[in-house]
């Protein structure tokens, strides 16, 4: 489904990433682990076009075509949506209001109306704060608005950027459990996350990224078996 082929990406002379291969096929659930500057975020901004790759530093293909190039509005008509660290929310908007901004790519309004029920169930506490700001949330609240507006769009490939920062063991939790489940309904995901044992734990699959370099790669179980890793980021 996804495919990354020897890409580079440079901000100015500095490579954030080099010569990353890596793929995704479709129904994974992928882990991206690393410290911070490891190159996990350029890394999905390259694949969903918020970052310009330049020419001949790589391939990205998703469905067969190439999409390193295409301005994030055609990556996203695609099927790949990003839940962009931090959130992003629009603070200035309701909670309905942010929800339909995922949706604005859509002319489908039943399966549109589908999809907001869908999302109001898979995060039933949204569904009281319809008409509040999204300034208004609790942080929780904002990461299940976060990643509900990215579930309107419909994606066949959804990439998650460290969605449990900033929230407590419990919410925490709290968020795997709906992230599993939006992976039992059919969308392939990639999962970046600092807190490497929450990655692992959910996915099957996990690479490992240092100084921009892919460093390391396998099936997560066997992933946190390996030293290296336990050492690095499970402080074992």
């Amino acid at each position: 489904m996804l495919e990354l082929k020897n890409l580079w990406v440079r901000y100015g002379k500095k490579a954030a990433v080099r010569r990353l291969s890596l793929s995704v096929n479709k129904g994974d659930f992928v882990t991206i682990l690393g410290a911070n500057g490891a190159g996990k975020s350029t890394t999905l901004n390259a694949i969903s076009g918020l970052v310009k790759v330049k020419k001949g530093q790589g391939e990205i293909v998703f469905k067969g075509e190439k999409i390193n190039g295409l301005k994030p509005g055609k990556i996203a008509a695609r099927g790949l949506i990003q839940i962009p660290e931090g959130r992003k929310l629009f603070p200035l908007l309701t909670v309905k209001e942010n929800l339909m901004m995922g949706a604005y790519l859509r002319k489908d309004r039943k399966g549109v109306q589908h999809s907001m029920d869908r999302a109001l169930t898979l995060f039933p506490d949204l569904k009281d704060k319809l008409n509040a700001d999204g300034r208004e949330l609790s942080g929780g609240q904002q990461q299940m608005l976060a990643i509900a507006r990215g579930l309107m769009a419909e994606p066949e490939l959804l990439m998650l950027d460290e969605p449990s920062l900033g929230l407590s063991p419990l919410l925490r939790q709290l968020l795997a459990e709906r992230i599993k489940e939006i992976h039992r309904e059919g969308v392939t995901l990639i999962l970046v996350e600092q807190n490497a044992r929450l990655g692992l734990m959910l996915a099957s699959y996990g690479y490992v990224l240092e100084n921009g370099e892919l460093a390391l790669q396998g099936k997560t179980s066997d992933l946190m078996l390996d030293e290296n890793v336990k050492k690095a980021y499970l402080g074992v």
